[in-house]
C-alpha cells in the first residue's frame, strides 16, 4: 500500500501545473459525474426495495441512527436549518476550496490529491449505476422519516427535491444515495486539512467536517449509516488506486507529446550537458588543467601534483 507522503511524488510528472490546464479538466470531470448520475437514474420500485433492503440490514446490526437524528432535526428547526443550508452548500463550496488551496499553497501534494479524489468519484458513480438506492426522505412515510429540506425549504434556495435549486429537481438524480459523496468528499477534505494544513484549527477542521457532515446526511434523511460508510469505502479504494491512475495518465501524456509535438523525444532523451566551475561544456568535454578523480568525477582535485605545463612536475606543496 503506498504511503500518503509518496502519493504525489512517485508517479509526478516534470511539467508545471497551469490553472488553464486544470480547471477545464476539473469542469469536465465534473460534468462526466453530473451527465453519468442522471443517465443512471434506474427503475423507481427497484431503488426502494434497495433502500428497504439497507434499512433492514442496518437494523439487525443496530446501526440505525437515521431515525434518532431525523426527528431530532424534524423537532428542533435550529438544528434541522442549519443541517439542510450545511447538506446544500458546503459540499459545493469547501471541495473546491482545498483544490485551490492545494493548487496554490501545496502544489508538490496537488496532483496525486486531485487524481485521488477525481478517481474516487468515478467509483461513485460505478456505485450509483449497479445500486441505485432510494434515501430515506423518499420512502413511504409509514417508515417514519421526514424530509427536512421539504420542511424548511421556506428557509433556502432549494424546494423539496433534495438540495436542487427551486424548480431544478427533475435535472438530480434522487436516487444516488448509495454510496454518499457527501462523506466521502468530506472525509477526503478532512485528510487533505490534517496532512497539509499545519495548524491546529485546520486539524480540528479535518476532524469535525466529516464527522458532522455524516450526521447531517442522516439527520436530513438524506442518506442512510452505511451509505456514509460505502462512501468512506469508496474514497479507500480510489487512495489504492491513484498511484497507478497517475502511472498510466503519464504513460499516456507522455506517447502524446512524443506523438505530437515535433522533437519533444529527442530532446528528452538528450544527454545532460556537464556544469562545473560555473562553465556549462558538453558531454565528455574537461576543462583545461582539470584532471579526473579516482572516483572519476572530473571535478575532484587530483592527489598528486599537476605539471607547470611545460612537462616539468610543479613543486610540492
Amino acid at each position: 500500500m503506498p504511503h500518503a507522503e509518496t502519493l504525489g511524488t512517485e508517479a509526478a510528472p516534470r511539467t508545471r501545473l497551469r490553472w488553464y490546464t486544470e480547471l477545464p479538466l476539473i469542469l469536465v470531470v465534473y460534468a462526466c459525474y453530473t451527465g453519468g448520475r442522471l443517465l443512471v437514474r434506474g427503475d423507481v420500485s427497484t431503488a426502494v426495495d434497495h433502500g428497504l433492503a439497507i434499512l433492514r440490514i442496518e437494523k439487525i446490526l443496530h446501526l440505525n441512527a437515521e431515525h434518532p437524528l431525523n426527528r431530532l432535526f424534524t423537532r428542533e428547526p435550529w438544528l434541522g436549518v442549519p443541517a439542510d443550508f450545511w447538506y446544500a452548500s458546503l459540499h459545493y463550496v469547501v471541495t473546491p476550496a482545498i483544490l485551490i488551496w492545494l493548487f496554490r499553497s501545496c502544489s508538490q501534494h496537488y496532483r496525486a490529491a486531485r487524481t485521488w479524489l477525481m478517481t474516487s468519484t468515478f467509483i461513485g458513480l460505478i456505485g450509483f449505476t449497479l445500486m441505485p438506492t432510494c434515501p430515506p426522505r423518499l420512502l413511504d412515510a409509514s417508515h417514519g422519516f421526514v424530509d427536512t429540506m421539504a420542511q424548511y425549504s421556506s428557509y433556502g434556495w432549494w424546494g423539496g427535491e433534495a438540495s436542487a435549486p427551486k424548480g431544478m429537481g427533475s435535472l438530480t438524480n434522487q436516487y444516488a444515495a448509495m454510496p454518499s459523496l457527501h462523506c466521502g468528499w468530506a472525509l477526503w477534505c478532512g485528510v487533505m486539512l490534517w496532512r497539509y494544513g499545519g495548524t491546529r484549527l485546520s486539524k480540528v477542521a479535518a476532524v469535525v467536517y466529516p464527522l458532522v457532515t455524516t450526521i447531517v446526511v442522516m439527520g436530513t434523511a438524506n442518506h442512510y449509516f452505511l451509505d456514509a460508510v460505502a462512501g468512506a469505502a469508496v474514497m479507500g479504494v480510489g487512495f489504492l488506486l491513484t498511484p497507478y491512475v497517475m502511472r498510466i495518465a503519464n504513460l499516456v501524456r507522455t506517447r502524446l507529446v512524443a506523438r505530437f509535438v515535433p522533437g519533444a523525444e529527442s530532446s528528452a532523451d538528450a544527454p545532460a550537458s556537464i556544469v562545473s566551475g560555473g562553465c556549462q561544456t558538453s558531454t565528455g568535454e574537461r576543462i583545461p588543467r582539470q584532471r579526473e578523480s579516482r572516483f572519476g568525477s572530473g571535478t575532484e582535485p587530483s592527489a598528486t601534483p599537476q605539471d607547470a605545463g611545460d612537462g616539468t612536475p610543479a613543486p610540492a606543496r
